[in-house]
């Protein structure tokens, strides 16, 4: 009898049915065990759908959409300070259903892994279908975070299994710590419905992890609205980033999406574990020392990278990615949640934005006999061509704080006396106690006087009298000088904070009087390709200082420390024993091409570059003071927003028929003026009326 009927005629069908399941192309992802009736069985399952069919709409479009909508709602709710929260959104499912969202997904993905954009026209018919079988499981409830032997869809870097996994292989698939490719394209999904959901929702003063505010506008905001404060709050609330309580994060999701489908996804990635090498959860000291483990290894053999695999960042980019502050360094990983962490943190925190926007509004008490602030709160009473100064006022002075926030580190400005800043700590460690599930104590939420400086993303924030000779506007024009006094408010980089970065990279060594160390990573390239490498770094210090006080200073430092650094490798690599000899060959800025004294048969550098075959070395930039930018003082606005939020909310006033109305109606009674006339007319009168007539005018 031959085999295939001997099968056949077997009593018992399920043996049939295992074998048949075992394909050899699809060991992993087509297996199914009997124990687990919710993993989807394929061999029961309906006819397919025709994935070609679904892809109807552009998923851009879908989006863009999405942001429209809910900033509309935004936009519908009540003006009056504090203005109510838009409802929430209760049916998110039908945008989970859109499978060209779950094609833009996948191709996001398989960007962050093999380091391309794959067109949308080159995705094969085979990774459609998996795609498809993967949204239907999520829409089912078949789902399930961290599952590595039941794969819907497959990381195009996973190559075919021809054969059965060995039970080495199997149990060190099991125990590794890297998530599942498909939990990244799920988690791509639910990040392109939640992050336009709750955009809207957050407030002003928080400028982490946010699209359209980065760093820069946080160092920016302080330099213009926190002049005048005199007590400082710098809260660390990084607790929240590495631990969260589920029903916390799930109270404060429910405020704003009441899909019990989406709900339900987060809460299960949020209390799944992660499951380490030795079977327990992960820790941060064992994930450290694996860490560790795996630079040893890389450093001590050779690696070549796979056909599909991206190549790593270039070491100019690692470095500066080092010198990244403690602020921005940190970043929340919640369970199987991955890149919808720092969205939901933001979420949790806005709690804690809420209730300081509240108090600062209760804790405006103007007063007359100040210099700033003297009506409303949002009236400076200074010149806002210069924020940072603010004149010298009497004993009275108005109470008023302000906040900001940068991921999980907060700073809050109180003009008034200490007691108010002692108070205000005291809010603040109670509300992240009751409502946050955070226990802080005084240290956590330390304070300081303007006086003696606080540090805030590497920028030291204080303040110094000052005396300058300030230019009036008089009656009919005329230019009035006198001396005034007063403080200015001053935002200088940390030089000892950038010497430690240095010396964490090798690149230094000592404190009171650093030395440069040669640089070892770039030993084996050549001069013009180490140099661009390191003017790439120089341009993204410069940038990062663009906004400090000392910024030529800072940045001739950093330039100092990589000329003379260079300068050593390039001595130890030419064997030219110092780097005066370096300096004296290729110039002041390494520009002029180095050559090996034993190789002197080599031809000349001007001929070789003459012909064609080397191209030319770039110098090291900064090398002279004049070279370096000076700190960009641009005044930054109050009522400041991104650039995407104000087209999306012109969008929505466009969109409106009261505008058009209002628009047509204002039209009829006034007629059409140019906004030149309009500016004249104000100028002629400011120069003719004077400062206090022409305000005077104005408010009547």
């Amino acid at each position: 009898m031959w085999p295939r009927h001997f099968i056949e005629h077997l009593p018992c069908r399920s043996l049939l049915s295992r074998f048949t399941s075992l394909h050899p192309l699809t060991t992993l992802s087509r297996f199914r065990e009997p124990k687990q009736p919710q993993q989807p069985q394929h061999s029961k399952q309906q006819p397919q759908q025709d994935p070609y069919a679904l892809m109807k709409e552009d998923p851009i479009q879908i989006c863009t959409d999405l942001w429209v909508k809910s900033f509309s709602i935004q936009k519908k709710s009540p003006t009056p300070a504090p203005p109510l929260p838009p409802p929430p959104f209760a049916n998110l499912t039908g945008f989970l259903t859109k499978f060209d969202l779950w094609i833009l997904a996948y191709q996001r993905t398989v960007a962050h892994v093999i380091g391309t954009f794959p067109p949308r026209n080159a995705l094969r018919s085979h990774v459609l279908h998996d795609l498809l079988s993967l949204r239907n499981a999520v829409l089912k409830g078949e789902f399930t975070w961290g599952m590595k032997t039941h794969l819907y869809i497959r990381s195009p870097n996973d190559k075919a299994a021809t054969k059965l996994m060995s039970k080495r292989k199997l149990q060190k698939l099991l125990e590794s710590n890297e998530p599942p490719f498909q939990d990244r394209v799920v988690q791509e999904v639910l990040l392109f419905i939640l992050e336009p959901v709750f955009e809207p929702r957050f407030s002003s003063k928080s400028h982490g992890f946010r699209p359209g505010r980065n760093a820069h506008t946080v160092i920016r905001t302080i330099r213009s609205h926190f002049a005048g404060y005199l007590w400082l709050l710098k809260g660390d609330l990084s607790e929240i980033f590495g631990n969260v309580d589920a029903n916390v994060m799930m109270r404060c999701l429910e405020k704003g999406v009441r899909d019990r489908k989406v709900l339900g996804m987060i809460k299960s990635a949020l209390k799944a574990p992660i499951k380490s090498a030795a079977g327990g959860d992960i820790d941060e000291e064992g994930d450290k020392k694996m860490k560790k483990m795996r630079k040893r290894k890389k450093g001590s053999k050779k690696r070549f990278l796979n056909e599909n695999e991206p190549k790593p960042d270039p070491y100019w980019l690692r470095a500066f990615f080092d010198f990244a502050p403690e602020e921005a360094g940190m970043v929340p990983c919640y369970g199987h949640c991955g890149i919808l962490s720092p969205l939901l943190a933001n979420v949790c925190l806005n709690e804690l934005d809420e209730m300081l926007e509240g108090k600062i509004v209760e804790f405006f008490r103007p007063s007359k006999l100040d210099s700033i602030w003297k009506d409303s709160i949002d009236d400076g009473c200074h010149n806002p061509a210069w924020p940072e100064f603010v004149p010298s006022s009497g004993k009275e002075k108005t109470r008023r704080m302000d906040y900001i926030r940068y991921g999980a580190h907060f700073l809050i400005g109180i003009r008034g006396p200490r007691g108010d800043a002692v108070e205000t700590r005291r809010l603040v460690i109670e509300f992240c106690r009751d409502r946050l599930g955070l226990m802080l104590d005084n240290s956590k939420v330390e304070i300081q006087h303007i006086s003696r400086g606080i540090q805030f993303l590497d920028h030291i924030i204080c303040h110094r009298v000052i005396y300058p000779t300030l230019h009036y506007t008089g009656t009919g024009g005329k230019i009035v000088k006198g001396k005034g006094v007063g403080t200015l408010l001053s935002v200088t980089a940390c030089l000892q904070q950038c010497i430690r970065q240095f010396r964490r990279l090798d690149l230094l060594k000592g404190d009171k009087d650093p030395e440069p160390l040669p640089c070892t990573p770039m030993l084996y390239s050549s001069q013009g390709h180490t140099n661009s490498q390191m003017n790439k770094f120089l341009e993204a210090m410069a940038d990062w200082y663009r906004y400090a006080d000392n910024r030529k200073k800072v940045v001739g430092f950093c330039a100092y420390v990589i000329r003379s650094s260079l300068a050593k490798l390039y001595a130890a690599r030419y064997r030219l024993k110092s780097r005066s000899k370096v300096y004296g060959i290729a110039s002041r800025d390494l520009s002029h091409p180095l050559r090996d004294s034993s190789n002197n048969s080599a031809p000349e550098y001007s001929d070789l570059l003459r012909m064609g075959l080397v191209d030319v070395i770039e110098g090291v930039q900064f090398s002279h003071m004049s070279l370096i930018p000076s700190c960009d003082y641009t005044p930054f606005p109050r009522n400041w927003m991104p650039d995407h939020e104000q087209v999306l909310q012109e969008y929505v006033r466009l969109q409106d028929p009261k505008f058009f109305f209002e628009l047509h109606t204002s039209v009829k009674r006034g007629g059409l003026s140019l906004p030149q006339d309009e500016i004249s007319e104000i100028v002629w009168d400011f120069k003719t009326l004077g400062v206090r007539q022409f305000v005077g005018e104005k408010r009547r």
